[in-house]
């Protein structure tokens, strides 16, 4: 068993900063991790608009990587995984989450399987000291190399044109959750169709080193197909249209919590697809069985809110029930390509079925003078936004 961990330097500034940092008109920054990450580069809505309409390109640099491998990566990684992981072949990904023995979800995120018994998990916090632990009695070999690879999200209907205008022969080809390599400025360009927009779109990884050269070439390859940078705020509206969670926001990691009832399984996340009963044993099997036999507690939906002011952190009512409160927004925004007031919820079971009323309590203010309205909620069955292009195969110049 053998752990390697990154000294922890002051290191804020990602590979492609040179070329963010001259994009960024707004000059809107914030720290996630070691680094400094765009906000907003010159219009958010605009930004949004490229993902949809064209393609965006999201420094992904900072998001917390672990290299796994050795003979034991395997079963190492089903131990403490909840889907099977045997079923991610070599050159494929899959979306997973993690528990303690609680069944509580400590994280979600993405393992790739790169090459035979070599992985990457990649995830929103840091993992290496809970891996380090888990890591007893197996051999296998951790290292966070989340400041050796250089990572861009490429994501838009015109993605897969840009990745064949810059030489990447065959992409259009990849299937959802694939992973291919590419020979790259004297070295090697990973792809992954993957993504965080709910839309077609790819990962790009390279080494530091190569980061500039990737990013102007995509920039010079891609000005005919209308690429754009994107911030963060732009990425949060197509992610909750997306249905997709996120850490600290949906919901708190169990390592992380004080108090129990914050705490949410994969069941109460809407990721009971990602528990595989089959395998023999992992973090939290017994939990979650129980938990499968006796009921959840909570029920994560998606909801569309009437009127036009998102329900950010909304207090959700029961319209018949004696006006109780039975839950709460995570995630809410207003939708331009559903045309439509959404939001990600936490409530109490049973609520949250498809058919019941309710209503979420909004305050927002207006010169200088804070509001409060009650808007009807209703239960979407699915997500906001999944377009056909999103899994095409081979993807089209959309």
């Amino acid at each position: 068993m053998k752990h390697k961990e990154h000294f922890r330097t002051a290191v804020y500034q990602t590979p492609f900063h040179p070329r963010t940092s001259a994009l960024n008109t707004l000059n809107e920054w914030h720290r996630w991790k070691d680094y400094t990450t765009a906000d907003a580069y010159f219009d958010e809505a605009l930004e949004y608009a490229a993902i949809r309409n064209a393609c965006a390109v999201f420094d992904l640099t900072p998001m917390t990587k672990h290299r796994i491998a050795g003979t034991d990566a395997l079963p190492f990684l089903n131990r403490l995984i909840t889907r099977d992981v045997a079923k991610i072949k070599p050159g494929k990904v899959g979306y997973c989450v993690w528990c303690n023995d609680d069944g509580k979800v400590i994280d979600d995120g993405t393992v790739f399987h790169l090459r035979e018994g070599a992985y990457r998990l990649c995830s929103q916090e840091r993992q290496l000291e809970w891996l380090s632990r888990s890591a007893h009695g197996f051999d296998v070999s951790i290292v966070e190399d989340t400041h050796d690879v250089a990572a861009l999200a490429l994501q838009g209907p015109t993605s897969c044109a840009v990745l064949k205008a810059v030489g990447c022969v065959g992409v259009e080809r990849l299937a959802p959750f694939g992973i291919t390599y590419f020979p790259f400025a004297g070295g090697e360009l990973m792809v992954s169709r993957t993504g965080f927009t709910g839309d077609l779109g790819y990962e790009l990884w390279v080494e530091p080193s190569q980061a500039l050269e990737l990013w102007d070439v995509l920039f010079e390859k891609g000005a005919l197909h209308g690429i754009r940078p994107m911030g963060t705020h732009a990425l949060e509206v197509a992610r909750i249209e997306a249905g997709f969670i996120q850490a600290q926001v949906d919901f708190l990691p169990a390592d992380q919590a004080i108090h129990l009832d914050r705490t949410r399984s994969p069941f109460e996340l809407d990721l009971g697809r990602l528990v595989d009963f089959s395998k023999p044993n992992f973090n939290g099997r017994r939990a979650l069985l129980e938990e499968q036999r006796r009921g959840s507690r909570y029920r994560l939906v998606r909801l569309d809110v009437e009127g036009n002011k998102p329900a950010r952190s909304s207090y959700i009512y029961d319209a018949h029930r004696n006006g109780n409160v039975v839950g709460t927004v995570t995630s809410a925004e207003w939708s331009p390509s559903a045309k439509s007031n959404i939001a990600l919820a936490s409530l109490n079971m049973p609520w949250g079925r498809p058919g019941d009323e309710l209503w979420a309590e909004i305050y927002y203010q207006r010169e200088l003078k804070w509001s409060r309205v009650m808007a009807r909620c209703r239960v979407v069955e699915g997500v906001f936004f999944d377009p056909p292009r999103r899994r095409a195969t081979p993807a089209g110049d959309f």
